[in-house]
Parts: C-alpha cells; structure tokens; sequence
C-alpha cells in the first residue's frame, strides 16, 4: 500500500499545526476557531528518505448541532480508508474527552499501524501528567509540541520504519489544474464529480470548503495535482480572519496553477465578481477553460447555449478565444471534457514554436496586413521569436516600434492563435527595435 498518513482527531488538538510542520508549508489554515478543517487536506513529506503522503482530516466531532458533524465523521472515516498509518492526536490541556475515547473506539477496530500522539507538551514537566491516556487503551504514546516541533523526530522515526522505499510524483513537476470560482457554484461538486467519490463535503452553504485541497489524479493517461480552493468572493463579504485566509489560499493557488477551470454558476450567469476572477486568471497568465455549471435548471431553446457562449464572450472581451464547456456537476454530464480540455490547453501553454516556424508563418500575414504609417513613416516588421519564458510571449522586431498600436497588437495576437492554436492561453506579445 502507499505509504498514506491520516491525522485524526477532534476539532483544535494542533492537527493543522503538526500538518504544516511535517509538509514544511504554512498550507493548512491554522486559527482558534473549533473545526477549522472542515474538510481533508493533502500534503508530502520525507523523513529518512521515505516519502509519504499525508492526510490532515476535518476534526472528528459527534454529537454536535453542527451540520458539518455527520459529514466530518465520515471523512475521518473515509480517511482511515484510504491510510496505511495513523496519527490520532489528542490534546494534553484539555485531558481525555468523551469524542477521544469516541475515535479510540473507532481506532481499535482497525488493522493499521496507530500511533497516539499527545501534543501540547511544551516542556519537560509535562511529560508525566500525558500518563493518563493509557486510559484510551491505545498503548504507548508520544509527546510532542506540535507548534514547536520537540518530539516529531521520534515520532517520525517510528512513523516511516516499515513505510516502502516508493517515490511519490512530485506535484511540483506535475500539471497543476486548480477548479476556480465564487462561492457556491459548485465547486465542490465538481470536484466529486471527477473523482467519482464524495471527495468534499458538499452542502449548500457558501464557503463550506475553506482550505484549498490538493490531490494528485491519474486520468486521460496523465498525472495531474488538482487544487480545489475556497471560493473567492468580493473583499468586503470577508469578515472573519478565516475568511481572509481563504481568499488569500485562492489567489495563492491561482499563481500557484498552470490553468484554471473557472466555474460559472448557469442561473447567475457572469457577475461582477467573476469578471474579478477572470482578470486576476488572466494577470497571471494562466490557462483556462470556462466550466458553466447548472446548466440542467436552464430551460432550453434551440440556440440557447450558443445566445449563453456570445454573452461571456462580449463580458470577457478582448480575450475571447477561450473553451467553454457546459455542464451540470448533478449529473456529471461533460465535467471529464472539461478536465480534459484543461490538460490540452496545459500542453498549448507549455508549448514552444520554432522561431523560424514562426517566421514563415508570420511574416507573410504581415506582409499582407502591414501596421499603419504614422507621421509619413513606414513601419515594417522583420523578424519574431518566442522568448524563454513560462508562458507564451513572443517579441516582434520593427524600425519603429513605438509607432505600433494596439488595435494592430490585437490583429497579430488573434492571427496567431488562428494558426498555433492557443485556445485558452492568455499570450503577449512584445514589440522591440530591431
């Protein structure tokens, strides 16, 4: 099996805190706000050169009013699933509670290596009173502090001894696809859809996925990272410090990713707030293949997609060359294709033209079009190249760049994408003196 790591454990025991400390990223959003991890959050880490992947679960909580707390249970419980290893952590200052000997109940019922963690242990003269949780019957225990990381070598030392010598794909070298939009679009849902699983809890509260959630995928032959963010959603809606974090997690991870796929809610059609997003997608140069979900509550006419497809053109105007894909998360129709349209403008984004391909291709549509003579002047363009960076730009060189305007600009840019196909991609164009 994998070498998969779930962090179990009521809602605020430091499970986020430790979380970050064995990924070595300040990736999980930490606050004194009782079930802050609503929902699972992965991560890597090493130690001793094995490489596992972790789990940081929603908090365990049963009982509570909460409408979250039927949902957590089963990601916990969808969590021991999927893990090879377990580190159910519990919290010295608050003791051993009913949920603790609830999840230890839980626990023993497993098969898998548990590793009971007593966290909160800031100095040496605590170390005796973490006595009392042999009273949960899970045997040895380790203590740690989990905010200043004394006792996590020990713990990871008998964490990783049995774990394989596997390397995991490093989501770094990965496409990076991230699923983008305002709260309550269906984000979530889509998410699921593609997995095939309940994956995120879904409800219908804005905002029900705070965190970012990070998953490696295998499909269309491809590995890809998936990051599903919390909703972005308009600055002065963001009262709570946690909502803050979110909405920073969701600009974070639109520079984070190669491409976006940005979802449209069907029945709001595009809002202000999406013309937001789609300009901080575009600021970044990212990829990005419009998903417009709903679409099953529309009613339908015969030119009713093509009447929805002008209306985000004219509101996305002048970057219009851009997939979209309509579809409903319910019924799962389409959401693939969109995955998979996200993987092709990923490879269009990536990709690099020959400069003399370019030339051959380019400079006879110049020729054809020349740019307007300004003050009596001719302007001509001898040669382009695409330039070495990240994204696609490419620099044209004339006698008199400073003379060439954009509506010129734009004739070249949507000419290109004619012939490179580079549906999706936000490109620049540069003009430079020869």
């Amino acid at each position: 099996m994998s070498n998969i790591v779930a962090i179990v454990g009521r809602p605020n025991v430091g499970k986020s805190t430790l979380f970050n400390r064995l990924v070595q990223r300040r990736d999980a959003i930490v606050d004194s706000v009782a079930g802050v991890t609503r929902d699972r959050h992965y991560g890597r880490g090493d130690w001793n050169g094995k490489e596992f992947s972790i789990i940081d679960t929603g908090g365990y909580v049963d009982g509570s009013e909460d409408i979250f707390e039927g949902e957590i249970r089963r990601q916990v419980k969808l969590a021991l699933d999927e893990a090879s290893a377990i580190i159910f952590m519990v919290d010295l200052q608050s003791g051993i509670t009913d949920f603790d000997k609830e999840i230890a109940d839980l626990l023993r019922r497993t098969k898998k290596q548990i590793l009971l963690v007593v966290n909160k242990v800031d100095s040496a003269m605590l170390e005796t009173e973490a006595a009392e949780f042999y009273a949960l019957g899970m045997g040895e225990y380790f203590t740690i502090s989990a905010a200043n990381g004394s006792g996590t070598g020990e713990l990871l030392d008998e964490l990783v001894k049995d774990f394989s010598d596997e390397r995991i794909p490093d989501p770094e070298d990965l496409p990076r696809l991230a699923v983008i939009g305002r709260p309550n679009v269906g984000k979530s849902s889509i998410v699921n859809a593609l997995y095939g699983e309940e994956r995120n809890i879904v409800t219908d509260i804005a905002g029900t996925t705070r965190d970012t959630v990070n998953t490696v995928f295998n499909k269309f032959d491809m590995n890809f990272l998936l990051l599903d963010t919390a909703g972005l959603r308009k600055r002065t809606k963001v009262q709570e410090d946690l909502e803050f974090y979110s909405v920073m997690r969701s600009v974070r991870t639109i520079e984070y990713c190669d491409v976006c796929v940005f979802v449209l809610d069907a029945t709001r059609g595009i809002e202000a707030q999406d013309l937001n997003i789609f300009h901080l997608i575009q600021k970044n140069r990212k990829g990005v293949v419009i998903l417009v979900n709903k679409w099953d509550l529309m009613e339908k006419e015969t030119n009713t997609i093509r009447d929805f497809t002008e209306l985000i053109r004219e509101r996305l105007n002048p970057f219009t060359d851009i997939p979209i894909i309509f579809t409903s998360a319910l019924t799962k129709q389409r959401v693939l294709k969109a995955f998979e349209e996200a993987l092709a403008v990923y490879q269009r984004r990536i990709q690099r033209i020959p400069t003399s391909k370019l030339n051959e291709v380019m400079l006879p549509i110049i020729r054809e079009h020349q740019p307007p003579m300004m003050k009596g002047k001719n302007v001509s363009i001898k040669f382009c190249t695409q330039l070495p960076t990240h994204t696609p730009q490419f620099v044209f060189f004339a006698n008199l760049p400073q003379y060439i305007k954009e509506p010129y600009k734009r004739y070249l840019e949507n000419r290109m994408r004619q012939v490179f196909d580079l549906s999706g991609v936000p490109i620049e164009i540069y003009f430079r003196k020869k």
